[in-house]
């Protein structure tokens, strides 16, 4: 029996051996990561239930994980989720004697090679298209410490195409939003530990409202990818009190790398348009100095 990975989150051993899986184990992992960790932390029969498979495959489904039983795949699961909801403080009084120099540029560089190291591809391609595609209004949204991430990747995206809207102010104002928003819409969503119920909320709407949903989130995986069609994980654990963002922006960048050469000659012609415009007046502080290398 193979082992079940125990230095990254099981999350993405899953994602890395779905192509393994038997046709029923798959139902168990895509029910498990549509709702995860939650749903390997009630019973057997529930997680069944909600894979529509029998608990039998549950059962063989975890053993196929590495799991002697039941009982110790839920141990991993509790363990995760402990570490997912420490706070700042809890995890600066854990690594109050640790060295944070040049282990924390490791980890760094480390977060950002295992992020696309274990990123999938086919959501990677899918979510390129969806977001490359100007016939769709593009809402770009984030939370606290992420909201500059969906603000930087708005401001990249609005040169390349068009229709695109960071969504910011007060978050009372996000659901005048919502009724614009419909079938012929895109939502992006930042949200990492500890998710924001607000952008939960946000995301569900938006969803209800038939717009195509994408998440680019931690390892843990925040609950809006029960609704989303397209989810990205970031490693963002590093060996300080804090999360790191620097594989977040790396996806970020790398997006709006293939969204602009996904129509190398519309990004071309809307570029040219910002340089005449930019030539024709004194100053154009919001274009100085971008490179438009494609």
């Amino acid at each position: 029996m193979e082992v079940a990975v125990m230095d990254r989150p099981l999350v993405e051993d899953i994602r890395d051996r779905l192509d393994e899986f038997t046709a029923t184990e798959r139902k168990a992992a895509h029910a498990l990561l549509a709702n995860y960790p939650m749903l390997g932390l009630g019973t057997v029969a529930q997680f069944a239930q909600a894979a529509n498979v029998s608990s039998p495959s549950i059962l063989r489904f975890v053993a196929r994980l590495g799991f002697p039983s039941f009982s110790d795949f839920q141990d991993r699961l509790r363990k995760e989720l402990e570490s997912q909801l420490n706070s700042p403080l809890a995890r600066s009084s854990q690594l109050a004697d640790s060295d944070v120099g040049d282990p924390l540029v490791s980890a760094l560089v480390d977060n950002v090679r295992e992020t696309f190291a274990h990123l999938p591809k086919g959501e990677l391609e899918g979510l390129t298209k969806l977001l490359a595609d100007d016939r769709k209004n593009l809402y770009l949204i984030g939370g606290r410490f992420t909201d500059s991430l969906a603000r930087y990747m708005a401001a990249h995206l609005r040169i390349v195409r068009s229709n695109v809207h960071h969504v910011s102010g007060q978050q009372a104002n996000w659901q005048d939003l919502l009724v614009s928003i419909g079938p012929k819409d895109a939502v992006l969503v930042f949200d990492i530990r500890r998710y924001q119920t607000e952008l939960i909320n946000f995301a569900d709407a938006a969803a209800e409202r038939g717009a195509t949903l994408a998440l680019i989130t931690d390892s843990w995986v925040s609950p809006i990818a029960r609704t989303a069609s397209y989810v990205l994980p970031a490693r963002v654990a590093v060996n300080t009190a804090w999360d790191s963002s620097l594989a977040l922006m790396a996806i970020a960048e790398v997006l709006i790398a293939r969204v602009t050469r996904f129509n190398p000659e519309r990004s071309r012609a809307r570029m040219q348009v910002l340089e005449d415009l930019r030539s024709n007046r004194t100053t154009r502080p919001d274009i100085e100095g971008q490179d438009y290398d494609l």
